[in-house]
Formats: C-alpha cells, structure tokens, sequence
C-alpha cells in the first residue's frame, strides 16, 4: 500500500492550500480515509476523516469551518482544502487508510503515508 501526499508548502496566515494523496495497492472504496498532522515537538493529532462514499465526514474542532476534506474514488485520491490558514497549523500532514476509523482518534490505523510539511508563517 502506498500513500503519497503532495501539496505542502510555506503560506501566510489567512491563506490557502490544498493536499492531494495518491492510494494504490488497496480497494480504495473499502476504506475510509483521512488526514492527520504532527507539530514540532507534539504528538500526531487528528485532523479530519471522510467515509467510504464520501458522504460521511469528520473534523478536529481546531479545523472544523476551515478544512474540507474529500476524495474521489474513480481516482483513488483525497483531498484536504485548508483555508484560513494560522500559524498552529504548522505541521507535517499525514495522508492515512483505515477499514475502521474512529472519527477523532490516531490509533489501530491500519496504513499511514508520509508526510507533507505545512508551514503558515508570515
């Protein structure tokens, strides 16, 4: 299984990006899929999940309002669009795949993909 996210970058607080993972070596639609972030010096964190359909989503508080996560299953990709960018956002995101996600937590997550850095700084 390979996750490879791409989309990070430095930005100034207030702004945009938006992540892409690329999945393969899975059946994509039997999993659900999300983003965790890990700071500097912190533990990894929860950032946001979406269901198999894509119909089912859930945020971190610290994001809800701001991120939109989102996938595509005919191109077994996901997406995390952030806006409204802070400077606590700062951190390397982490593409991950789970048969079953507990919306809110970072355990018993069956793949994980390396990271991308986000860096909000003026």
């Amino acid at each position: 299984v390979q996750l490879q996210a791409s989309g990070g970058g430095l930005v100034q607080p207030g702004g945009s990006l938006r992540l892409s993972c690329a999945a393969s070596g899975l059946t994509f639609n039997s999993y659900v899929m999300g983003w965790l972030r890990q700071a500097p010096g912190k533990e990894r964190e929860f950032v946001a999940v979406v269901g198999y359909s894509g119909i089912s989503l859930s945020y971190a508080d610290s994001v809800k309002g701001r991120f939109t996560i989102s996938r595509d299953n005919a191109k077994n990709m996901v997406y995390l669009q952030m806006k409204d960018l802070k400077p606590e956002d700062t951190a390397v995101y982490y593409c991950a795949a789970s048969i079953q996600w507990e919306a809110g937590s970072t355990r018993g997550i069956d793949y994980w993909g390396q990271g991308t850095l986000v860096t909000v700084s003026s």
